[in-house]
């Protein structure tokens, strides 16, 4: 039987700070060496001080909430790089489930995507919070007591360096108190709500448990720009910059406030510093490039929405908008493209991470609609219509598809349509010259 190792690589998401700090207490005070990223590693030293010290220690411990993976999906996340590195150097890998965590829920399958697949065949460690002591006990007794039969790469000079300070930070916090992982809990019950009111609920009851849990105040500002509240999302989304003030997710938000109150140089202020601090940051992009058009600005929208599709090149909602610019710019080909790819990747466009800024259903809709508006303007009249029918099959109160599909039957010469979709749309309260 080869030697059984006591060192611990801990790979957590941000909000799973306090289960993360909770387990290295633990387990550091039963004689193990742990890394954990306590002060969080600037990413230029994130090769060498966070993959070396995975290849250079036994075990790996992943914390799996429902909300861990939602960006595992994303090019060069680094969760999915912790997970795949150790999965290649052959470590002990525990999946330590939290908060109700299940491999089979659809939201969290779609991100097993590739090597990370193999995640879910590991044997797993689910830990209740009120059998947090037992919990433990099972994973040292059980999980960490076995030996490694693969080769442990020594540890580079960053690596030791990183390790060194990372585990002097940790060993100086105070115990984890129940308040601190209860306010946890509330954030993922938050997570996962649909309905906006309890989503607002369960992010203020983490907030009232831990005034300072940026990403909670993160996620209700994001709900709150959502049901209209522009004060509470900027008062939200501005505190968690104070808390927090490298996080992209935060100045996103508070950006698109501004640029809903009419503050363009705020809301640009705070784009361009998302993605200086995360320069592959595609929603940013995404989202510069939606008030670029709306102020006129095509080239620089159009170079937004491009970087949006470079980055995440299944964005179908940069697609959509691009195809809008290149319809703006007269470039009806563009469009058309665009617009087909949009509605090609919109019905696997399933709801997604807020903060990310990914398309809604809606879009769908939208799009249709105007890929109509192109074929229209190409004489597409056929083809017009069938993209306003399918517009208006999928949202009924949709007066600018509506008053579109108007135009297009007068043009066929079906005034008596024409003149019901008018009508309807009227009704619903778009008004428009004729």
């Amino acid at each position: 039987m080869g030697r059984v190792e006591k060192t611990v690589f801990i790979s957590y998401r941000r909000p799973s700070f306090p289960w993360a700090l909770a387990i290295f207490q633990n387990l550091t005070q039963h004689g193990y060496d742990v890394f954990l990223d306590y002060n969080g590693i600037p990413s230029g030293d994130f090769e060498h001080a966070i993959l070396g010290n995975i290849r250079a220690r036994a075990h790996f411990l992943t914390l799996l909430t429902p909300s861990a993976l939602d960006r595992c999906d994303e090019p060069g996340d680094w969760l999915r790089r912790e997970i795949e590195t150790a999965l290649e150097s052959q470590r002990n890998i525990v999946p330590v489930l939290l908060e109700g965590f299940d491999f089979g829920t659809p939201r969290i399958a779609s991100q097993l995507t590739g090597r990370l697949e193999m995640l879910k065949h590991y044997n797993a460690l689910s830990v209740p919070p009120e059998y947090f002591s037992e919990s433990m006990t099972r994973l040292r007794n059980r999980y960490l007591n076995v030996p490694l039969d693969t080769v442990l790469h020594p540890a580079s000079w960053w690596a030791l360096q990183a390790a060194r300070e990372q585990k002097a930070a940790a060993e100086s916090a105070p115990v984890v108190k129940q308040e601190e992982l209860a306010a946890q809990q509330w954030f993922e019950r938050g997570f996962e709500a649909s309905d906006p009111d309890k989503k607002l609920h369960f992010y203020t009851q983490s907030i009232r448990l831990k005034p300072d849990f940026a990403d909670a105040l993160i996620n209700r500002g994001f709900a709150r720009y959502e049901q209209g509240d522009l004060e509470g999302a900027a008062e939200d989304s501005s505190d968690a910059i104070r808390l927090m003030p490298n996080c992209p997710d935060a100045f996103l938000i508070r950006a698109n406030v501004r640029r809903e109150k009419g503050d363009p140089d705020g809301a640009t202020e705070d784009y361009n510093e998302a993605i200086r601090l995360e320069p592959g940051y595609a929603p940013a992009y995404y989202d510069r490039g939606r008030m670029r058009h709306r102020m006129g600005d095509l080239e620089g929208a159009l170079g937004d929405f491009s970087a949006a599709i470079r980055l995440q090149p299944g964005h179908a909602a940069a697609y959509h908008n691009r195809g809008r610019v290149c319809h703006d710019k007269g470039d009806l080909e563009g469009a058309l493209r665009d617009y087909n790819e949009a509605i090609r990747l919109q019905p696997d466009y399933a709801p997604a991470v807020q903060t990310r800024g990914l398309a809604r259903r809606d879009d769908f809709a939208l799009a249709l609609n105007h890929r109509g508006d192109a074929r229209f303007a190409q004489g597409d009249l056929e083809g017009a219509l069938n993209d306003y029918d399918e517009a208006i099959r999928l949202a009924p109160a949709y007066g600018l598809a509506l008053y579109n599909r108007s135009n297009a039957r007068r043009a066929k010469g079906d005034l008596k349509g024409a003149e019901e979709d008018y009508r309807k749309a009227l009704t619903l309260g778009y008004n428009a010259k004729r």
